[in-house]
């Protein structure tokens, strides 16, 4: 078994707010990102695949393929938008958790289809916070 990751990009806004609590609980619990004017991030997603080398190749998946495919159903969607707004099916309380849950859920089955199987998400928040989602 080995292990290939690829490396993507985008930026997007998010609120952490929950709407069930008040403004002062959502502020004492989420800080700066309940700020109600939102407030974005540069991401950095890494997405790690693993199974056989194919001998006819040398890969586990084409990496051309894999970006192609995270550009096509992850970064475009995500990049530039307000998670909270903007992306369908996106969870109510978009946290970098979530967030990484909801790119798994896209990928999966995607990674399946290469012949591969997903192994991991890690996502960047900022230089100091990341999520990593083994699903």
């Amino acid at each position: 078994m080995i292990y290939i990751t690829r490396k993507e990009h985008f930026n997007a806004a998010h609120k952490l707010f929950n709407p069930a609590w008040s403004e002062e609980q959502n502020n004492a619990t989420f800080g700066k990102c309940a700020n109600k004017n939102w407030h974005g991030h540069n991401y950095d997603l890494y997405v790690t695949v693993k199974g056989a080398v194919n001998p006819d190749t040398g890969f586990v998946v084409n990496l051309k393929d894999l970006s192609t495919v995270i550009k096509t159903d992850v970064t475009e969607i995500l990049d530039h938008k307000n998670l909270n707004m903007d992306v369908k099916g996106m969870p109510v309380m978009p946290s970098t958790e979530n967030v990484a849950i909801f790119i798994w859920n896209i990928l999966n089955p995607k990674v399946k289809e290469m012949g591969a199987v997903l192994h991991r998400i890690k996502l960047y928040e900022t230089d100091s916070n990341y999520v990593e989602y083994f699903g």
